[in-house]
């Protein structure tokens, strides 16, 4: 079998890597929701070691950061103000890091996220990582993208969970953590395989 062409390709739009100093950092939902509980996600762990190896990296470089978190309202797994909606600690903002709060999958949707990136005069090229792949980060990417922003999406610092399908069979985490990046690839942004890819 032989790939089509990508959208990117065929409207021309490049797939050059980012220098990770030149860019906005947005880490996306990197909440303890997703490490325990009915929210857990396949992968999550080594996702979140790779954001905080992206995270570090990126405030060496001097990029800023801006953390997005999902408010679910109290007694949800989302909830913010409880231990099991806070961001994890691996990759808990600093003084000066700004903190976006959203309620929909699109960081973008009605939230302070593009005037904080005016705020901080952010470029266009923004790297994303954060959970969930097929959900927010997939979303966020397309909002990125619709805003004339160039989004890149690190891979390895993304996760998701298995779902059923439409005929009832099960989509295995793999397979869908697999779709949503080829989605992002096709036409939202660029998709770097591993931190490593933006740092060499």
């Amino acid at each position: 079998m032989t790939a089509s062409a990508s959208l990117r390709d065929v409207i021309g739009l490049d797939d050059q890597l980012p220098k990770l100093a030149d860019t906005t950092l947005i880490l996306i939902d990197f909440q303890n929701t997703y490490r325990t509980g009915v929210m857990t996600l396949e992968g999550a762990e080594p996702a979140l070691a790779a954001g905080a190896r992206l995270l570090a990296a990126a405030r060496a470089a001097g990029a800023p950061v801006v953390h997005v978190v999902n408010d679910g309202g109290e007694n949800t797994p989302y909830d913010i103000r409880a231990e099991i909606g806070a961001i994890s600690t691996e990759v808990a903002p600093v003084d000066g890091e700004a903190v976006v709060v959203k309620q929909f999958p699109n960081s973008f949707h009605d939230t302070d996220l593009e005037k904080t990136l005016r705020g901080l005069d952010a470029g266009k090229e923004l790297v994303l990582a954060g959970f969930m792949t097929h959900m927010c980060v997939t979303f966020t990417a397309q909002g990125a993208f619709n805003l004339g922003y160039r989004p890149t999406v690190v891979a390895e610092a993304t996760a998701t969970r298995p779902l059923a399908a439409p005929d009832g069979s099960v989509l295995p985490a793999a397979a869908l953590q697999t779709a949503a990046l080829t989605t992002i690839g096709d036409l939202f942004g660029i998709v770097a395989p591993t931190v490593d890819a933006l740092t060499a």
